[in-house]
């Protein structure tokens, strides 16, 4: 805290201001990264399984992981320690990228039954790592500046980019090789291990010591936050637990997580809305159900590969005009099953652009306005609502996704 009780001020010129936006576009990767790759990896898998639908029950198995843990961990986090609950979550993201490796190697490249389920299991692993580090990033930057969480969700959005580019890549560098779909998978997720390994040094020892970042977290401590204090100290910030104990404790009075709900269950919906919709044709609908368009076995890298949100400088701020865009959405669907029935190579591409320049549009815009007014703890308790409830529309979406196999005899 602040030596004899004074107002902390903030850091001249708000320095480190764009080092910790860059640092938290890394992290934002980070998040994704080896989940994307996973994903953009399902031509491999595709050729391992042919039977099993891997790009649909890949998606299936990590929702009930990463859900279901991210609802513990909002319910207690008041309690949590976010400097462990985010290292874990990083280093158990690096640990399953490696097993993926191991678990290939160890088999051969030969799939089968058993190494389907092992499959299964890094991808929970990796649900319950999302759950750990996007609920705990997006809780702490809430309490920051809200640049710091559009650059977070660019990253989010951007690994998407970067895994397909980097598949691209592999792919056509052992394209004309004996066993090359598999050298470059194995290549693939050996830089994925490597940028995870550096998201960890990231916030371990970069982020925290950033000025702009240790004074938001010095902040939110004299508001009563408690989950801040094992950064602050990595940041070479000491509390003083006396004058702790000499505030005024109505001054650390905060909304519950139930008030917390009720005042911005319209932004709680319009993100599960948002997400269940983008996760009920991506990526399971567009990497099986277009292939009788032209680009033949690079279709769906293609199709990811334009899943770029983009932030808008002006963002959309009315609440209910947030809410009915996003309901508009829903037009989607029967344009995307008519398109793939009867349309063009062009109009899917510029669906599938819309698709995915809307659900970061959208995304940022209620990601940025809803904390606006709350002290720090709430505002860290608000963020971890809102990613749960992205989560569980990302979990209904990939349901729901199910019922494109309707009609095409399973």
């Amino acid at each position: 805290m602040a030596e004899n009780g004074e107002a902390i001020t903030p850091p001249a010129k708000l320095e480190g201001k764009f080092a910790a936006m860059v640092v938290c576009w890394l992290l934002g990767n980070g998040c994704l990264f080896s989940w994307n790759s996973m994903l953009t990896i399902e031509d491999y898998y595709s050729y391992l399984f042919p039977n099993y639908h891997p790009s649909r029950v890949l998606t299936l198995v990590y929702q009930p992981f990463s859900v279901g843990t991210l609802a513990i961990l909002t319910y207690h986090e008041a309690k949590i320690n976010t400097r462990k609950r985010n290292l874990f979550g990083y280093i158990l993201f690096f640990v399953s990228s490696l097993l993926v490796l191991v678990l290939d190697l160890a088999t051969s490249g030969k799939g089968g039954l058993g190494t389907y389920i092992g499959i299964c299991a890094i991808s929970g692993a990796f649900g319950v790592s999302d759950a750990h580090a996007q609920g705990g990033m997006v809780g702490d930057l809430s309490l920051m500046r809200p640049e710091f969480i559009q650059s977070f969700f660019a990253g989010l959005a951007a690994s998407g980019v970067l895994t397909s580019a980097l598949r691209l890549i592999t792919k056509a560098a052992f394209e004309n090789s004996r066993d090359g779909l598999r050298r470059g998978a194995l290549l693939f997720f050996g830089i994925s291990a490597f940028f995870e390994l550096l998201c960890v040094f990231l916030y371990a020892y970069i982020f925290p010591k950033l000025p702009v970042v240790k004074y938001y977290r010095s902040k939110a401590a004299l508001e009563g936050s408690k989950t801040v204090s094992a950064d602050l100290a990595a940041g070479g910030f000491k509390t003083q637990p006396d004058e702790e104990n000499d505030r005024n404790p109505k001054e650390y009075d905060r909304l519950s997580n139930k008030e917390l709900l009720l005042q911005n269950f319209d932004y709680a919906l319009d993100l599960f809305l948002i997400y269940m919709l983008t996760l009920s044709i991506f990526p399971g609908f567009l990497s099986e159900d277009t292939g009788s368009h032209s680009l033949g076995s690079w279709y769906a890298l293609v199709l990811i590969a334009m899943y770029v949100p983009v932030i808008e400088a002006i963002k959309l701020k009315s609440r209910k005009g947030l809410t009915i865009a996003i309901l508009l959405r829903f037009l989607l669907i029967p344009a995307f099953y008519f398109t793939a029935k009867y349309g063009d190579q062009g109009w899917m591409i510029f669906l599938t652009s819309f698709l995915g320049l809307s659900n970061g549009y959208l995304t940022v815009c209620v990601m940025t306005a809803a904390p606006k007014g709350y002290k720090g703890p709430e505002q860290n308790a608000l963020g971890n609502i809102l990613v749960l409830f992205l989560l569980g529309g990302i979990f209904a979406g990939v349901t729901l996704d199910w019922l494109w196999l309707i009609g095409k005899g399973w």
